[in-house]
Parts: C-alpha cells; sequence; structure tokens
C-alpha cells in the first residue's frame, strides 16, 4: 500500500509540475533572451548616435573612444562602418554574418538584430544629426556573446529541477509517512486477525495509533476478538462437560447390562444383547457429536503434513481392522520409489506437502477407512488410497468396491445424521467435510468404477 500511495503521490506531483513549471520556464527563458537581444540592440543605437559626429568629418570623438573601451570591457565586437562600407573604428573582429544585417539595414534604414545560439548581431544606420532625411552616412555592427545569457537560462532550469527534485521529496515523504500511518496500524490488524485464525484467541490488535476510524476499528476487532474467545473457551468447556456427563454414565450402564447378561436366561439375554449393541451406537453417537463439534471450531495451529507419510502411517494403523473384515487396503503413490530413504536422509524429496490443522489429516482417513470397510462389510473387497501431487495442490482419492451410494444420498452424505448404514450415525462425512474445508480443502463423491464409493479430497500444496 505505501508503495502505490507513494507512487501515486509521485505522479501527481510530477503532472503538476511538468503542466505549470515547464511553461513557467520556457516563457521566463524567452524573456531573457528578448531582453539580452533589446539590451544589444539599445547599445548598438546608442553608440550609432555617438559615431554620427566623427562620420560628419569631425576629429575623434571621445565618447566613441568611450565606448568602444566599454566594448572591450563586455567582451562586444564593434565596428564603426562609413557610407562606403570602410571601416572607420573597431573594437574586435566580428563574424562575416553583420555584413549582411548592414545591407539589410541600410535598405530598411532602422536598426536590425539576429541571434544565434553563441552570439547576438545587432545592426544599427547612423544618421547625420543636421539631416535626418536621405540616406544613412554611416552603420554601427555590435556583437556581443551569449555565454552569460546561456549560463543564466542554465541556473535559471537548474534551480527550477532542483525545486522540482525537492518538490517531489517532499512528496514523497509526505505520502510515506501517511501511508505508514494508515497502514501500519492496518498491518498490526491483520496480523492479529492471522494470529486469532492460527488459534491464538489472547491477540489484540493495538488501538493506540493510525487514524481515528482505524482506531474505531482496532477498538472493535478487540471487542470481536474479547466475545470469540468467551464463545470459544466455552465452546469447549461444553465438550469436555458433555465428553464426561455423557460417557461416564453410559459406561456404567453398559456394566450393568452385562451383569444382567450373565445371570440372565437365553431370552432375557437375547434382549440384553440387543440393548448393549443400542448402547455402543449410543456411544458411537456421542463420541461422532463431539467430534464434529471439534470440527467445527478448528482454531489449531497449522502445521506442515507429509500426506504420503500420513496415509502408509494410517493404513497400517487399519489394516488389521480390515483383514478382520477380509479388505485389502491398497496404497498407491505418486511419489519417487526411493522418497522414504531421501526423507531420512534430510535431502528435499518430491513428496506432496499440506498445511493443515494438527491431526486433521488422520482423522480425516479414520473416519473415511472406517466408513469404507463398514461399507464392505465381511463379504470382502477393496479400498485404494492414492495421493497425487501437482504444482496446484494435492489430491486424496479413497476408493472402495462397497455398494456405493445413489445420488440422492450422495447430495445428503455431508449432512449430520444422514448414513445409508444401519448401525452407522451418518457423522462420518459430515466430520470429514468439516475438517476438510476448514482448512482450505474440497471434498465430492464418486462412484468407483464397478461399484462403490469413491472419495476425491483436494488441498492446495504448501510451498517449501
Amino acid at each position: 500500500m505505501t508503495r502505490r500511495i507513494v507512487l501515486a503521490l509521485l505522479a501527481l506531483t510530477a503532472t503538476v509540475l511538468v503542466a505549470a513549471v515547464v511553461p513557467l520556464a520556457l516563457k521566463a527563458a524567452a524573456h531573457e533572451r528578448d531582453a539580452f537581444a533589446q539590451d544589444a540592440a539599445t547599445t548598438a543605437r546608442s553608440v550609432a548616435a555617438i559615431a554620427a559626429e566623427r562620420l560628419s568629418g569631425h576629429a575623434a570623438n571621445p565618447a566613441l573612444t568611450a565606448a568602444l573601451l566599454s566594448a572591450a570591457r563586455q567582451h562586444d565586437e564593434l565596428l564603426v562602418l562609413d557610407s562606403a562600407g570602410h571601416v572607420v573604428d573597431y573594437q574586435g573582429v566580428p563574424r562575416d554574418a553583420w555584413k549582411q544585417l548592414a545591407v539589410e539595414a541600410t535598405e530598411r534604414g532602422g536598426p536590425t538584430t539576429e541571434m544565434t545560439k553563441d552570439r547576438v548581431i545587432a545592426v544599427a544606420p547612423v544618421w547625420n544629426s543636421a539631416n535626418l532625411n536621405g540616406n544613412p552616412i554611416g552603420t554601427v555592427v555590435l556583437e556581443r556573446p551569449t555565454a552569460m545569457l546561456n549560463q543564466n537560462i542554465t541556473d535559471l532550469w537548474l534551480y527550477l529541477v532542483l525545486l522540482g527534485g525537492a518538490a517531489m521529496a517532499a512528496a514523497a515523504a509526505i505520502a510515506i509517512y501517511f501511508a505508514r500511518w494508515v497502514g501500519k496500524p492496518l498491518a498490526s490488524l491483520d496480523a492479529a486477525a492471522g494470529q486469532i485464525a492460527d488459534g491464538q484467541l489472547t491477540v489484540r490488535a493495538k488501538t493506540g495509533s493510525g487514524p481515528p476510524e482505524l482506531r474505531r476499528m482496532a477498538a472493535t476487532f478487540n471487542m470481536m476478538a474479547g466475545r470469540l474467545e468467551t464463545l470459544v473457551h466455552g465452546h469447549r468447556a461444553m465438550l469436555a462437560d458433555a465428553s464426561h456427563q455423557l460417557r461416564t454414565p453410559l459406561t456404567a450402564l453398559r456394566l450393568r447390562l452385562d451383569l444382567l447378561a450373565a445371570d440372565s436366561g437365553p431370552t432375557a439375554a437375547a434382549e440384553l444383547a440387543g440393548a448393549q449393541e443400542e448402547i455402543a451406537r449410543l456411544s458411537r453417537l456421542v463420541d461422532g457429536l463431539l467430534a464434529t463439534a471439534r470440527a467445527e471450531s478448528v482454531t489449531e495451529q497449522l502445521e506442515t503434513i507429509d500426506v504420503v507419510a500420513a496415509v502408509a502411517e494410517r493404513v497400517a494403523a487399519w489394516q488389521p481392522v480390515a483383514d478382520g473384515h477380509g479388505v485389502k487396503i491398497v496404497v498407491e503413490t505418486a511419489a519417487p520409489p526411493d522418497a522414504d530413504k531421501e526423507l531420512k536422509e534430510g535431502k528435499d524429496a518430491d513428496r506432496p506437502l499440506v498445511a493443515l490443522g494438527a491431526g486433521h489429516l488422520e482423522q480425516i482417513l479414520d473416519n473415511l477407512l472406517d466408513n469404507a470397510i463398514d461399507a464392505i462389510g465381511d463379504n470382502g473387497g477393496f479400498i485404494r488410497v492414492s495421493v497425487a501431487g501437482s504444482p496446484s495442490g494435492t489430491t486424496v482419492t479413497v476408493a472402495d468396491d462397497g455398494p456405493g451410494m445413489t445420488p440422492q444420498e450422495r447430495s445428503r452424505a455431508f449432512l449430520r445424521f444422514s448414513s445409508g448404514s444401519q448401525t452407522g450415525t451418518g457423522l462420518g462425512l459430515a466430520i470429514v467435510h468439516r475438517l476438510v474445508t476448514s482448512n482450505g480443502g474440497t471434498i465430492r463423491l464418486a462412484d468407483t468404477p464397478g461399484g462403490g464409493l469413491t472419495v476425491v479430497l483436494e488441498f492446495p500444496t504448501t510451498a517449501v
């Protein structure tokens, strides 16, 4: 933001300077040139008035001698010519360009001035003071170098450039000051929001700097953060209390049923076994509800997860359970065969990495594998877990060859208590959906070719 504000103010200042100062400087330089040429012409006319007596046949005129000396001091070239073009008196030798100007001045009967890059030439006719009619009796040629004029114009441009540079520097300093005045509180507010998003609920934004609007925003943000902290802590306390208050009586009830089943007849034992199954289902339902609530209030610090390693670890943990149901879990990964060796050696293996909350990927995989094994049942089958990495993200796919889901069931699969299983709680995919989306990923369901359900998870790849 600071850079954009500085560039915008500098562009505005530069536009104003170019639009206002440059035309002013050009006019000032033109005025200096006109004044310089006018001064040379005035001097030439003055010398012409003095030289009239000398060209009328009189002896040397002291005033003319003084004019020649003055021209020498000013580094002027001065010629006094008679009517035939012969030099009568001179100071220096002007360039050849004066001859054509002298002819033009004689023909016009008035002064003529010409300015070049390095000098100005002024020619003035000399008239007989006793007879102003007829032809002039001579000509005065004055050639003056423009070095001083050029230096004055250069100094003018240098002054204006320095003034413009000072104005640009002042504009940049003002822009930086105001940008930091506004940007620093915003950066602090952004950092505080990021820390709260990472789970540091005690962080608060600074409210003592910046414009009044930003101070009020920071105060409102802190109020919101305080209420959020209270709500999250209350929610966590409620989860802990609910976990204790619900699990304890369920455990006690299960023990009582076990004792009754030991001393009951066949008919009562069958009924008690059904009651124990309902107690087990209720326990799973309580655990699922607590897991869903935790997934909806994710505030853990993100950490970089090696997806291939996490998948291999969870598959190894679930393989004994799958073997008990005759299910084989197959892992497919795009990682190089020696990736594990490179990882152990500390090398930068080409393995997909994602940024997730601590334990979230494991919980996601546990729910998906549990659902897949439960869907396949005791008939045996396959579960394929594949990992594919790309520059844009990492894809984890869990596909089974169970009964699958109908399109209507897939449309409601992420809702709580929506399950096609008679024994399931309908919370597994709801928990997975909450965990995936809360970590910036996406989840979708599809049919497995040949029958079954395929769950596709996509996570943004972590830059390393």
